[in-house]
């Protein structure tokens, strides 16, 4: 089979333009004094000839390699390929390619995929840390995506206010007693949403807490919650600290007989791709990805291009919040008859 024919070099660029090589990769590069008038020349005739720069001469020629890392706490979750989506998305617009690495959830291999992504020439990484760890040192820039009360991030979702928001629009409804239901007592993120949740209580109104990384220590993994015994008690808000939890709160309700949101209320967090099409259709609270994405990679572009040492920068200057946005959905509804409900979708600020 006949090879296919190499694009052209830079060498077949200057002989056609009657210039010299150097002066084709001065131009091309944006170095060196090459007037206004030959750069836009030999640009012109490198897209016309469908030249493509060599990656690979181009890191030997600037000393980067284009590349950023990305380091998820546990690529399994639903809700990580859509953050990894975000930032491959804002790395490309900014010019670079990005190499993923998984930590599994465990510090140690966290530890590990980081010093493999350096070891592998990226120009800086953006890491998600694992629940309750700090980054404090990679040997290349590193921008940090985590909630707020955990020093060293560059940007970060309100989960916070997510939760303050959750609070407000259950106590609109007219609930009363709410009962919040995370899946990790370690876990910052949940903790910081727990606590935006307590925070937007009215006055009257009570929230207790169900852990089940506690619940299932004792009961095993997949135990019931007990949520309908906590219906009959008075609870008449669920709310989870992710749409995972609260799909498991929906299912376990419906078995067990109580309309959601005739009965009880659920409500969760992320806006994962099935939350509008789960029955019924979730509320829940939404991060813009996108934004923090953008945020993150423009933070760690900027640090990259003022560092020439290959030495390891915290991307921390005064950390950003990205407030985050209720998604009112069916799930869920007034605690008496005849309160006026919000429409399904509706977006509440």
């Amino acid at each position: 089979m006949a090879s296919s024919r190499p694009g052209p070099n830079l060498s077949r660029i200057a002989t056609s333009l009657g210039v010299s090589i150097a002066t084709v990769s001065n131009a091309l590069s944006g170095k060196g004094r090459v007037s206004d008038q030959l750069v836009e020349r030999i640009r012109e005739h490198a897209a016309e000839l469908g030249y493509v720069p060599s990656q690979a001469g181009r890191a030997l020629r600037t000393g980067r390699s284009g590349v950023l890392g990305l380091v998820l706490p546990d690529i399994a979750n639903p809700l990580f390929p859509k953050i990894a989506q975000a930032i491959e998305f804002a790395a490309s617009a900014a010019g670079y390619g990005v190499l993923i690495a998984d930590s599994r959830g465990d510090a140690a291999a966290q530890a590990e995929a980081i010093n493999r992504l350096v070891e592998r020439g990226v120009d800086g990484m953006v890491v998600i840390p694992r629940r309750a760890t700090r980054i404090t040192f990679a040997a290349c820039p590193v921008a940090v995506i985590d909630t707020p009360s955990t020093p060293g991030n560059t940007v970060s979702a309100d989960h916070w206010q997510g939760g303050r928001e959750i609070a407000l629009h259950l106590a609109d409804l007219g609930h009363q007693r709410i009962l919040i239901i995370g899946n990790n007592q370690e876990s910052s993120v949940q903790n910081d949403r727990a606590g935006g949740i307590r925070a937007g209580l009215r006055p009257g109104m009570q929230a207790e807490t169900l852990w089940i990384d506690k619940l299932e220590r004792d009961g095993g993994n997949g135990c019931p919650l007990g949520l309908a015994e906590r219906a009959r008690q008075g609870f008449t808000a669920f709310a989870a600290l992710s749409d995972l939890q609260a799909l498991r709160a929906l299912t376990e309700l419906q078995q067990a007989g109580i309309n959601v949101p005739a009965h009880v209320s659920v409500t969760g967090f992320d806006d994962l791709i099935w939350s509008p099409v789960v029955t019924p259709s979730l509320t829940t609270v939404r991060m813009d990805m996108d934004r923090i994405a953008g945020i993150a990679v423009s933070a760690l572009a900027d640090t990259i291009s003022k560092s020439r040492a290959r030495e390891g920068v915290l991307v921390t200057a005064e950390i950003e919040r990205v407030a985050m946005q209720l998604i009112v959905r069916q799930s869920s509804g007034p605690r008496e008859p005849g309160t006026k409900n919000l429409r399904d979708g509706e977006h509440v600020r």
